[in-house]
């Protein structure tokens, strides 16, 4: 058996030649080994999508949050989208031990 490798465009057609490739390929059996063996159902049940993994991690929370005239005078002037730039100043911040120092 022969292995064909493609770089596709995400962006571009699959050719017609691909796409009758894959039609055969879908209606060949699987030939499991010991090197890659059938999953079980157990097996299967703990797989979970990256992306549902990273949606959780960068869930963003609503909180309430008191801010001088100033600062807020300040965010706002940054545009449309000046509370994700708070978010990242934020954490940027709490990730600086010596300016958490200073700031407490």
């Amino acid at each position: 058996m022969a292995v064909k490798k493609y770089n596709l465009d995400q962006n571009s057609k699959l050719t017609d030649e691909q796409i009758l490739e894959l039609k055969e390929a879908a209606m060949r059996p699987f030939s499991f080994d010991e090197d890659c063996p059938e999953l079980t159902d157990e097996e299967l049940a703990q797989f979970k999508r990256i992306s549902e993994i990273n949606k959780e991690e960068r869930r963003k929370q609503s909180v309430t949050l008191r801010l001088s005239p100033r600062a807020l005078k300040k965010a706002k002037s940054l545009g449309k989208g000046y509370t994700s730039v708070l978010s990242r100043i934020l954490e940027s911040a709490l990730d600086d031990n010596d300016l958490l120092k200073k700031s407490l």
